[in-house]
């Protein structure tokens, strides 16, 4: 009698651990995210401007949509502010840009455009090294902020699903694989000189 009342318990145990062991497996939680590598502010003459090296691959769900000619949106937002004791913390500045890739069956060519600029590549992972590449992104106007002051910089990229046919927004909201983006990459900012 007590062999059969342990022979469930020990059961219950085992499928603790598996679960346990599979929850915590290395990669499971980051298989489909962004890293950001690193993330730097550059003086441009009116201002300063964001270089950043992000690390991501897309799975074979994400591979196929665009093969088949599902664009895809990649935003990177940057945050700039200062804690102020008195009141919330000041956020001068807020911005967002938004990459689109795409695949154009005809010329067996993948897309890469943001504003009125578009390139062309021939490989997938020529067109994703460009969008993993952020550089000379102007972010921050000389006007915005104060000599002397120290600020929080965070930056930040996802696949931006409220960007793509409805359809597929739909589809990508109950969908893990359609979910890749990184963590806020924070790092301080030290308004030395002012940009001339």
């Amino acid at each position: 009698m007590t062999i059969k009342r342990l022979f469930p318990l020990r059961l219950v145990a085992v499928l603790w651990m598996v679960l346990a062991f599979w929850l915590s497996a290395p990669g499971a939680a980051y298989a489909d995210s962004i890293a950001v590598q690193r993330a730097s502010l550059q003086s441009d003459g009116s201002g300063w401007s964001l270089d950043a090296r992000f690390d991501f691959e897309l799975n074979s769900n994400l591979e196929d949509a665009v093969n088949k000619g599902i664009p895809l949106y990649f935003t990177t937002d940057f945050e700039l502010s200062r804690p102020r004791w008195y009141w919330f913390d000041e956020q001068p500045v807020s911005v967002s840009q938004s990459i689109r890739l795409s695949f154009q069956p005809l010329t067996r060519e993948y897309r890469v455009s943001t504003g009125g600029l578009q390139l062309g590549f021939s490989t997938l992972k020529d067109a994703l090294a460009v969008i993993q590449h952020v550089t000379s992104w102007h972010v921050i106007d000389r006007n915005q902020v104060q000599n002397g002051e120290t600020y929080t910089a965070s930056v930040r990229m996802q696949l931006d699903i409220a960007l793509m046919p409805k359809p597929f927004q739909i589809d990508a909201v109950n969908n893990r694989d359609w979910n890749l983006s990184s963590d806020w990459k924070r790092f301080t900012f030290t308004v030395t000189e002012r940009a001339k």
